[in-house]
């Protein structure tokens, strides 16, 4: 079929009628949208059917890939100012900024690594982890953000309710599960059961990146029982990625800023303001007051 042939099917009522139908049914809505257009374009280049048809599955290929990074995204509950493109490379340490471009090409997914990040509070471990999220997200990768003690509660609520297993087959189905601030957790017997089941259930399938303010000797405060806190550290590290984050607070700097901003402000305002002063009165003025 040449393309002024081919233009000509496309272009009666009734074809145009049935090819919608048909698109329809195969659940093609791009192609059945660009259908008509693109064959005009095809009459016009002189495209073989061939080329035609390639086109249009390419068409329909990359709005399904968008709108699956859309929905995605949505589902990812990442935090949207904490991206790649809002991180300052410049303060990360040495160690951290070297990996940090293969961590979001994403090959440690496949492998089911984990990626462990440590420091104070405020050295951008968060916003680390999530930047990685996100690219993650842009790669066609399914990816959670969720507090640990937000899991740990689900994850809880679901063991009360006898569908525990259900829930972890659930979270089964991200590639990577960003778990924030674990070192806050101050748990429960049942609860450090369920995050310990958690971690057990994804160990060398699954990842999960992990931000935490405690050194792994700090540990058993969050599992309570040594036993466990060594079997979750060994199961975590063994196959990881360590980021240490050092350095200044984020925070910090940024509450610092913003203060000597304000007082330069004020300063700048006070400098500008105009002094108002009194003119002495004349002595001829001051002549008639007195009569």
């Amino acid at each position: 079929m040449n393309t002024t042939t081919m233009e000509t099917a496309m272009t009666t009522p009734s074809a145009q009628a049935s090819v919608a139908v048909l698109l329809r049914a195969l659940k093609l809505p791009t192609v059945a949208r660009h259908a008509e257009e693109v064959a005009q374009r095809a009459e016009q280049q002189g495209w073989s059917f061939g080329q035609y048809l390639r086109h249009m599955m390419a068409l329909e290929v990359e709005e399904r890939r968008r709108r699956r990074i859309e929905r995605n995204l949505r589902g990812s509950d990442l935090p949207t100012e904490k991206t790649l493109a809002t991180l300052d490379r410049k303060r990360l340490p040495p160690p951290v900024a070297k990996v940090l471009p293969t961590l979001c090409e994403g090959g440690f997914l496949d492998r089911g690594d984990n990626v462990l990040l440590f420091g104070l509070p405020g050295r951008g471990k968060t916003h680390v982890a999530c930047a990685i999220g996100h690219e993650l997200v842009r790669r066609g990768h399914r990816v959670l953000f969720v507090a640990t003690y937000a899991l740990v509660q689900r994850l809880l609520a679901a063991k009360r309710e006898l569908r525990l297993e259900r829930e972890l087959g659930l979270l089964d189905g991200y590639d990577a599960i960003i778990l924030d601030d674990i070192g806050y957790v101050q748990q429960s017997r049942d609860e450090m059961e369920v995050l310990f089941t958690f971690l057990a259930e994804r160990y060398e399938r699954k990842s999960v990146l992990i931000t935490s303010n405690l050194v792994f000797s700090e540990w058993d405060r969050i599992f309570k029982d040594p036993m466990t806190t060594a079997a979750a550290i060994d199961r975590l590290v063994h196959h990881a990625v360590i980021l240490e984050m050092v350095g200044t607070s984020v925070r910090a700097e940024a509450a610092l800023k913003e203060t000597k901003k304000q007082e330069k402000t004020q300063t700048t305002q006070t400098t500008q303001t105009p002094q108002t002063t009194q003119t002495p009165p004349t002595p001829a003025k001051k002549a008639k007051s007195q009569k």
